[in-house]
């Protein structure tokens, strides 16, 4: 049987930045890594609300992404 071991989370926050040409949204994103694997999905909204009002851009959405490492057993 495989076993994932998680060995890395960032957390992502995609910002809105304006309109370009053709009026479509330009996004941009912020990465945050080194982020704590323990972290809840709460603490990391509440993270990312907290940084976006320190942000011009208005926040558009927020990721979190895992890496693991796949071994069998």
């Amino acid at each position: 049987m495989a076993v994932a071991n998680l060995t890395e989370t960032k957390l992502r926050m995609i910002f809105e930045a304006g309109l370009d040409e053709q009026g479509k949204p330009i996004y941009k994103a912020k990465t945050f890594n080194n982020i704590k694997k323990e972290a809840t999905t709460d603490q990391l909204f509440q993270t990312a609300q907290a940084l976006s009002v320190l942000c011009s851009d208005t926040l558009n959405a927020i990721e979190r992404n895992d890496n693991s490492d796949i071994m069998g057993a």
